[in-house]
C-alpha cells in the first residue's frame, strides 16, 4: 500500500518548467508576426530623401534683393521703350462695358471675356437692360467664363446698383465703385484709369505681383500692400501705364513658369533672373513688343 501511495503522489508531481536558457516548444514554434519582421528604412536614407524637397521649396523663397530707386526709374524706362502705348487686352468702348469685362475676366482669360461680351452687350446694351436681365439667360450668355453663375449675379446686381444710385452710369471715384457688387481695388483702378485716365491707384494682378516679386519691388503678398509700395515707387502720372505694362510684361516675357530671363529687356535689374541677357536690351525690349502686340491681336480676335 506504501508503495502505491508513492507512486501516485509521484504521477502528480508537476512537470520540469523550462529554464530561462530553454525556451518552450510553443514559444519557438510562433512564427513572429509580419509587422514585427518588416524592417524600417534606414534614418539616412529618409533624411536624404526629404533634403532636396526642402532645398527646393527654400530655393523658391529666397528673398530678392530689394530693388534701390535709381534701378526702379531705369526699368520703368525700359519698359516704355518696349511697350510704348500699354493696352488693356479687353475690348471695350464705354466705362460700363469696361466694368462688366473686367469682373467676368476674374479667373478667366482676356480672350473668353473678349469673346463673350459681343453677344452680351447685343442682348444687353447697358446698366438698365442687364440689371433686368435674368440670371438664367445671362448664365448662359457667360458661361464660357467660367464661374458663371456668381459672375451673372454680380454683373447684374452691379448694373441694378448702377441704376438706382448712378442713374445707370460708372461712377469715378474709388469709394463708389468699390461698393458695387464684385468690384474690388484692382477692378476700380482698371476702370478708372483706363476708361476715365483717373490715376487713383495702381493695379495688381496675378502678373504684376509675380513681376514686382521677383524684381524685388516688393516682399509682399497681399495686393493691397503690393499696390502702397508701388505707389510709393513710381510717380503717380505713371500708375495706370506702368501697371498695364508689368501684366503685359508677365503675361509674355516673364511668365509664372520658364520666364524669358535671356530676352528679358530689364534682366541686368532683376535679382530673380536665370540666365544671362541675350544681347543688349534695345533689340530684347524691340523683341518683347512685338510678342505683346501678337498677344493683344490674338486676345482680341473674336
Amino acid at each position: 500500500m506504501a508503495a502505491k501511495k508513492s507512486t501516485a503522489r509521484a504521477s502528480k508531481a508537476p512537470a520540469k518548467k523550462p529554464s530561462a536558457k530553454e525556451p518552450s516548444a510553443k514559444k519557438t514554434a510562433k512564427k513572429p508576426s509580419a509587422k514585427k519582421t518588416a524592417k524600417k528604412p534606414p534614418a539616412k536614407k529618409l533624411a536624404s530623401t526629404a533634403r532636396p524637397r526642402a532645398a527646393g521649396k527654400a530655393g523658391k523663397r529666397k528673398a530678392v534683393k530689394r530693388l534701390g530707386a535709381a534701378d526702379a526709374q531705369e526699368l520703368a524706362a525700359r519698359l516704355a521703350v518696349a511697350i510704348p502705348e500699354p493696352r488693356h487686352e479687353l475690348s471695350f468702348r464705354t466705362p460700363f462695358e469696361l466694368l462688366i469685362a473686367t469682373i467676368l475676366a476674374a479667373q478667366s482669360t482676356d480672350r473668353a471675356v473678349n469673346q463673350v461680351m459681343p453677344t452680351l452687350l447685343a442682348r444687353y446694351p447697358g446698366a438698365r437692360e442687364l440689371a433686368e436681365a435674368t440670371q438664367d439667360d445671362v448664365e448662359v450668355l457667360v458661361k464660357r467664363t467660367g464661374f458663371f453663375r456668381n459672375k451673372a449675379r454680380s454683373i447684374r446686381e452691379t448694373s441694378q446698383q448702377l441704376v438706382a444710385a448712378h442713374d445707370g452710369e460708372v461712377p469715378k471715384t474709388m469709394d463708389e465703385l468699390t461698393k458695387l457688387q464684385g468690384v474690388a481695388r484692382k477692378t476700380a483702378n482698371v476702370v478708372l484709369g483706363t476708361a476715365y485716365g483717373i490715376q487713383a491707384g495702381f493695379i495688381v494682378d496675378t502678373h504684376v505681383s509675380r513681376v514686382t516679386q521677383r524684381l524685388g519691388l516688393t516682399r509682399q503678398s497681399d495686393p493691397v500692400r503690393i499696390e502702397a509700395e508701388l505707389c510709393r515707387a513710381f510717380a503717380q502720372s505713371s500708375w495706370t501705364d506702368l501697371g498695364h505694362r508689368f501684366t503685359l510684361h508677365g503675361r509674355y516675357t516673364c511668365t509664372a513658369k520658364q520666364p524669358l530671363c535671356s530676352d528679358c529687356p530689364i534682366n541686368e535689374l532683376c535679382g530673380s533672373r536665370e540666365s544671362e541677357p541675350a544681347d543688349i536690351w534695345q533689340a530684347r525690349a524691340q523683341r518683347e513688343g512685338a510678342r505683346v502686340d501678337e498677344g493683344i491681336r490674338v486676345s482680341r480676335a473674336v
